[in-house]
């Protein structure tokens, strides 16, 4: 039980700064939808650098395989965002990993602002899906805030020199992946199942 319970103590313990990860993260995430809403043009950018990278022609090979497009939602959520967003930076500078994903939160607001009425019925179901990721991505800023936070100033973890808060901060940065996988892996699931069993019926009724 301790597992389950751990990563809550340090919620608990850390509420204040949890709530103020939490403006940030969905703070962003709104300024950049609403840029998006001002300058058209940059979502349109956005969409052609989508275009150019191979990312939707990527979405579109696997939106008939849901298992396997949810499976590379996981890896590209834990892999590109969790670990070398967030974790990787702050593995090096204290605090660079929210600095890091604040830009990506700000860019992906930008790149789901719709450009169709079709866009904006897929947004309904697609928010949930923002909601348990952003939750999953703020456990994880949490965790690099408290590694900053006990690299700089062991002493507030009852540690004797930098290294030895170091390591506490990443033991803190372990505790609080084990949720934040979870909900990356209901995340992932959602997200594949949901855009093809539920977005697509969802369109036909709302714009058919």
């Amino acid at each position: 039980m301790n597992i389950v319970r751990k990563p809550f103590r340090i919620i608990r313990a850390n509420l204040r700064v949890y709530l103020l990860l939490n403006a940030l993260a969905y703070g962003t995430f709104v300024i950049g939808f609403i840029v998006g809403l001002l300058f058209p043009d940059l979502v349109a950018g956005r969409a052609q650098a989508m275009e150019d990278d191979g990312t939707a022609a990527l979405v579109t090979s696997l939106l008939s395989s849901p298992w396997l497009f949810a499976l590379t939602i996981l890896a590209v959520n834990t892999l590109r965002l969790g670990a070398l967003t967030i974790l990787l930076p702050s593995l090096v500078v204290p605090f660079l990993g929210l600095a890091t994903f604040a830009i990506w939160s700000v860019t992906t607001g930008v790149t789901l602002v719709p450009a169709t009425p079709e866009g904006w019925v897929a947004l309904i179901p697609h928010s949930l899906t923002l909601v348990i990721e952003l939750q999953a991505y703020i456990l994880l800023l949490l965790g690099a805030f408290l590694l900053g936070k006990y690299w700089l100033r062991p002493q507030v973890i009852q540690a004797t020199t930098r290294r030895q808060g170091y390591v506490r901060g990443l033991q803190h940065i372990g505790w609080l992946s084990l949720p934040a996988l979870a909900l990356l892996v209901i995340g992932a699931v959602y997200e594949a199942f949901s855009l093809l069993y539920f977005v697509y019926p969802l369109q036909q009724w709302l714009l058919g």
